[in-house]
């Protein structure tokens, strides 16, 4: 047996596309993706990619046609999925023409043991989705265009399929690890001569000793078995990085005592000392064996931006852990992309892989009204609250979102509105509460605020309009983040500032039109300037004055 080159491999599979009624085109660029992305860890393999394509030697092109087919390595292809999804008789046989592409593409370049394991992991992954086509129901074999014998032999097929296409990779894996391919005269060079070095060892191991017989992933044995090769030599194991120690729970009282201390907030905080309370008594009861009734814990978060939904989720998740309802506590903040893949089938894999890793915490999802509206997202919907069923006693999930989209989402979907029974609303910041906001942020950075930046900040304040486009405690944090940078640009020349100097905001740092002028030119040998500096300004000592000191003013 003997692997085909990758351009036959290549016309095999718009040959197969052409049958299967699929664009040519397509298939052909799904191949040449998968081919690149088999062969990106071999050296020298862009330059035969290149070739075989029919391409000027491009190593630009080649590794943009990787890095877009490295996710077929774990799943379909799109064409795979809308042959599967059609139950069409050529899904296999297409996805078989891919998975000999991919066997190809394993000996381009310099090949090595890692564009083996990609060719596999790849082929592997196209021919269980097309396997994934499974016998019809007798309702949907009478439908049209659905011939469900052919179908059928098809799906009896696939494992010889899959298995022929393992079994070759395993002979081009043999030829890879074949040493006369490096010496010569290597042992086995010559047949009927034993390893001089080694009598012990046989003259062909991949002939003499016993090897069991290799499996694909459907159980089927394959046309060949793979070599046996002699296990390297182990190299010595690096000492373990100690671990950092772990960060000490918070207790239940610390944590509320750390939601009280938020700014504002004031019906948030009256709603999740609430739920606390039942969920105590709820304990103690269980602990006296009475009845616990069933209480859904899933919360919906309401509110404009930066009003603080993500960090009393985050609290959320330590005072439920502290109350014995989940056993880890952590937060898992995720939107639509995290949970939608980019076709039917994969979502409800990328969603429940979402919910394994928030099992025992909360699972925040923000603007999760963007999950409504097209099937890709009722998808993720229906997994989300089938994983909530299946791990309602240790895991808890907020959606969160402006009030509107939100209510909207809820009630669209039954399954939803029977978990999230408790609305949370967020309430704007009033002005008091911003400026409270800003001056601790200050403080906790470790910055002071000079005379007058408080009156500048309610200026700015003042001059913001407050819609939903308001961002609430994010435009504080703005506010200070690009004050800092005027700060720093205005200590630019400060040979040894002060420790004062270095702490004091002034409220030009806060002014918006105070912000550096990025189009400079050089005023003076060895000092850059903004072109429209003010030579009386503080923060610009004039040229003509060079005994002017650093950072005067400041």
């Amino acid at each position: 047996m003997s692997t085909p080159d990758l351009p036959s491999t290549l016309d095999a599979v718009a040959a197969a596309a052409r049958t299967a009624g699929v664009d040519v085109d397509a298939a052909r660029t799904e191949g040449e993706q998968i081919a690149a992305t088999v062969a990106e860890s071999s050296v020298g393999s862009f330059v035969d990619w290149c070739t075989a394509t029919g391409r000027a030697i491009n190593a630009q092109v080649f590794m943009d046609a990787a890095l877009k087919g490295r996710r077929f390595r774990t799943s379909a292809t799109p064409l795979v999925a809308q042959l599967h999804n059609s139950h069409s008789a050529q899904a296999v046989p297409y996805a078989k023409a891919l998975a000999e592409v991919a066997a190809a593409a394993a000996l381009l370049g310099k090949p090595g043991p890692g564009s083996i394991g990609a060719a596999q992991g790849t082929a592997s992954a196209q021919l269980n989705a097309a396997q994934g086509l499974a016998a019809p129901s007798p309702a949907a074999q009478s439908g049209p265009g659905v011939p469900p014998a052919t179908d059928a032999a098809f799906v009896r097929q696939a494992p010889q399929i899959l298995s022929s296409v393992l079994g070759r990779m395993h002979e081009s894996q043999s030829r890879l690890l074949d040493l006369r391919q490096l010496d010569p005269f290597a042992p086995g060079a010559f047949p009927g001569l034993g390893n001089s070095g080694n009598p012990g060892v046989p003259a062909n191991p991949t002939v003499d000793a016993p090897s069991a017989p290799f499996q694909g992933p459907t159980g089927a044995p394959a046309t060949e078995q793979p070599p046996v090769q002699a296990a390297p030599s182990p190299e010595p194991a690096e000492p373990p990085e100690p671990e950092e120690p772990a960060e000490p729970e918070k207790s239940l009282d610390e944590l509320l005592a750390e939601l009280d201390a938020l700014v504002g907030l004031e019906r948030v905080k009256a709603e999740i000392h609430r739920q606390t309370a039942v969920l105590k008594v709820d304990a103690l009861r269980a602990k006296a064996g009475l009845k616990s009734p069933t209480i859904t814990r899933h919360l919906v978060f309401v509110g404009n931006p930066g009003t603080g939904k993500t960090t009393v989720a985050r609290l959320v998740a330590g005072i439920y852990r502290a109350v014995g309802l989940l056993s880890k506590g952590q937060l898992v903040e995720v939107d639509r992309s995290e949970l939608v893949a980019g076709y039917l089938g994969q979502t409800a894999m990328k969603t429940a892989e979402v919910v394994a890793k928030a099992e025992g915490g909360v699972l925040f999802i923000d603007e999760a009204y963007s999950l409504n509206g097209d099937q890709y997202g009722e998808e993720a919907i229906n997994t989300l609250v089938k994983e909530m069923e299946d791990k309602r006693n240790d895991l808890v999930v907020i959606v969160a979102g402006y009030p509107l989209p939100m209510s909207v989402f809820i009630a669209q979907n039954p399954g939803l509105a029977s978990r999230f029974r408790t609305t949370i609303g967020f309430d704007d910041y009033t002005d008091a509460e911003l400026e409270k906001i800003f001056t601790g942020m200050v403080s906790g950075a470790d910055y002071d605020l000079g005379e007058g930046c408080v009156e500048t900040f309610r200026g700015l304040l003042g001059r913001e309009v407050r819609d939903q486009t308001f961002g609430n405690g994010r435009f504080a944090r703005n506010v200070l983040e690009a004050a800092i940078g005027k700060h720093a640009w205005r200590l630019r020349d400060a040979a040894d500032p002060t420790l004062e100097q270095l702490r004091t905001l002034l409220p030009a740092d806060l002014e918006m039109d105070a912000a550096p002028v990025v189009d400079w030119q050089p005023a003076e040998p060895g000092r850059l300037q903004p072109p429209d500096a003010d030579p009386s300004a503080p923060h610009a000592p004039a040229p003509s004055d060079p005994s002017a000191a650093p950072g005067a003013g400041a």
